[in-house]
């Protein structure tokens, strides 16, 4: 007898918010990417330590206008809810109350055991929703790995990609294209 295939079941973000409201997930850090739940890894000292540094650095070299967002939900499409370590976007907290931001100015993540999927999935994802740069501060290696110029990559998973994929390391000091202004110092980065 043969047996029918498996399907997997995507969610939309409007599902995936209204389970998180009714406790679906019982506290549990998940997020959803290209509408599949997945379930955050713990946080180790080293991970938990660089999203804290970042932040500092970040909050530090901000103008005025950015806020940034530590561990929240952004709301770049119909199929993804991600939780980035930080997240820089224009504006205000108070002008996020009703609903999450759509657009941000930078994404960064902190990976060590995710590296591979915040390369790829993640790299991806936030590629095809237009955010100008994404970092990851690459605990493995001890360097901030900047991702540039997104654009269609039909063999990315989520059928988008950066162009321009580079890495520095202490004592660089790094501008991100939509912060002019800002200016970080790698080492603020990866303590």
């Amino acid at each position: 007898m043969a047996s029918a295939p498996l399907t997997l079941r995507r969610w939309t973000r409007v599902e995936y918010e209204r389970l998180v409201d009714l406790g679906a997930f019982d506290g549990d850090p998940v997020q959803l990417i290209g509408g599949q739940v997945y379930v955050a890894e713990p946080q180790n000292s080293p991970h938990a330590t660089a999203v804290g540094a970042a932040d500092d650095a970040l909050r530090a070299a901000l103008p005025e206008g950015f806020i940034v967002r530590a561990q929240m939900p952004i709301s770049f499409s119909d199929d993804s809810a991600p939780e980035p370590d930080l997240v820089v976007v224009p504006g205000r907290r108070a002008d996020y109350r009703r609903t999450h931001p759509t657009s941000a100015a930078l994404v960064i993540e902190v990976a060590d055991s995710s590296l591979e999927f915040d390369r790829l999935e993640k790299g991806s994802l936030y590629a095809r929703a237009q955010v100008p740069e994404y970092w990851i501060i690459n605990l493995v290696d001890r360097v901030l790995e900047v991702h540039c110029d997104p654009a269609r990559d039909l063999a990315a998973p989520h059928g988008w990609g950066y162009r321009s994929v580079g890495a520095v390391a202490s004592p660089a000091v790094v501008t991100p294209i939509a912060l002019p202004s800002a200016r970080i110092r790698v080492s603020d980065l990866i303590p």
